[in-house]
């Protein structure tokens, strides 16, 4: 099953990382990269850049709203995540909690990805999404 790892951090949170030298934190990561690697579960992992560089666009109108930046008021925001191939939950959660983002502020969300299989497979679109799946190999 793939799960992915949704790292979630407050305003604080990502503030305390001003203060961390980037080496010794690149290093932390990849400590932790290459376990799960050795592991054979990760699948993808990627960080995302400032949220000041993002663009938010609102479908809640007939005609989509885009404004630059995060959303106006967040609580907290996704700064990165893994994917991992692991044979249940229980073992999502514990490749979580060995996190290396251990600081108040930061949270991991855990959440499972869907597979093709579990769509109606009589559907067009199904059947076209499967289609380039298999002739790309994610299948």
């Amino acid at each position: 099953m793939k799960y992915m790892l949704i790292w979630r951090a407050t305003d604080e949170g990502l503030a305390s990382l001003a203060n961390v030298d980037f080496e010794k934190m690149l290093e932390t990561v990849g400590r932790f990269n290459e376990e799960l690697i050795r592991a054979g579960v990760l699948l993808a992992a990627e960080g995302l850049a400032d949220p000041a560089e993002s663009v938010v666009v609102d479908n809640s109108s007939e005609v989509p709203v885009v404004t630059d930046g995060p959303y106006g008021e967040t609580k907290e925001l996704f700064g990165g995540f893994y994917l991992l191939n692991v044979a249940s939950k229980e073992e999502a959660v514990e490749w979580a909690k060995r996190s290396p983002l251990i600081a108040p502020g930061f949270k991991t969300e855990i959440r499972r990805v869907t597979t093709i299989d579990e769509f109606p497979q009589d559907n067009e679109w199904v059947k076209k999404e499967r289609a380039w799946r298999e002739a790309h190999g994610q299948l």
